[in-house]
């Protein structure tokens, strides 16, 4: 989405489903939210946007004196709900992933920790007013590649297309932190991405190999209800 200031933002419309795709204007993901301006909000406003899911922890939210100065009036109409997808301060999981989750091949654990958060988020989605969601975290790749995942698998996506939209996130944010003078990760060059994209795609597709995400949000907490919802968001026409 070239939605002005905005790093990483696709809309996840038309990616393949079973007998279907994604619908587009449903579920969107980008990276910080702070970095969109206020013409951006208006853009993401006008292509439909009603809800945006922070999955970052509260400790990561809030404007740095590089991002843009945006008036709360910039964000009228757009509800916005901060859901993290880990806890911040737990020490086993930090020492394992370093400071932020940054590849798939931690997925499975972040899952098996915290099953109520990401029954939470799939009602968040369910139930958000009509309208586009946009979910992000602080690059748009891991955390918001995580949650995609669920929401695509949960749609009958099939894993190698999780895993081309997990490429294009990490690639995404690569050719943002190109552009900037002080980028918070260093830039990879082209052969580094791939070997990078590559084993994370590979990692991705073997947590997928026998992950059932509808059984797994029904044991996280999430009823019926809740996931014909989310696939009639993701897939029904005349949501």
């Amino acid at each position: 989405m070239d939605w002005e200031g905005a790093a990483n933002a696709r809309d996840l419309g038309g990616i393949p489903a079973a007998n279907s795709h994604i619908q587009p204007g449903r579920v969107y993901r980008m990276g910080r939210s702070e970095w969109l301006t206020a013409r951006g909000w208006q853009q993401a406003y006008d292509a439909g946007v009603r809800t945006v899911v922070d999955l970052r922890n509260s400790s990561e939210i809030g404007r740095r004196d590089t991002d843009p100065v945006v008036p709360p009036s910039a964000v009228t109409g757009i509800r916005f709900l901060n859901l993290p997808t880990q806890e911040a301060d737990d020490p086993d999981f930090t020492a394992l992933t370093g400071p932020y989750m940054s590849s798939p091949r931690f997925y499975p654990e972040n899952l098996r920790r915290w099953p109520e958060k990401f029954a939470a988020i799939a009602r968040a989605v369910a139930d958000a007013p009509p309208g586009g969601v946009v979910l992000h975290c602080s690059a748009g790749r891991d955390r918001t590649g995580l949650v995609a995942a669920l929401l695509l698998d949960l749609a009958g996506v099939a894993p190698g297309e999780i895993a081309a939209d997990y490429r294009e996130a990490l690639t995404g944010i690569n050719d943002w932190h190109r552009t900037q003078q002080r980028p918070r990760e260093r830039p990879l060059d082209d052969s580094e991405l791939a070997a990078r994209a590559g084993s994370a795609e590979a990692e991705l597709l073997d947590m997928l190999r026998n992950f059932d995400a509808a059984a797994y949000l029904r044991r996280a907490g999430a009823g019926e209800g809740t996931l014909a919802r989310l696939r009639s968001r993701l897939l029904q026409e005349d949501f």
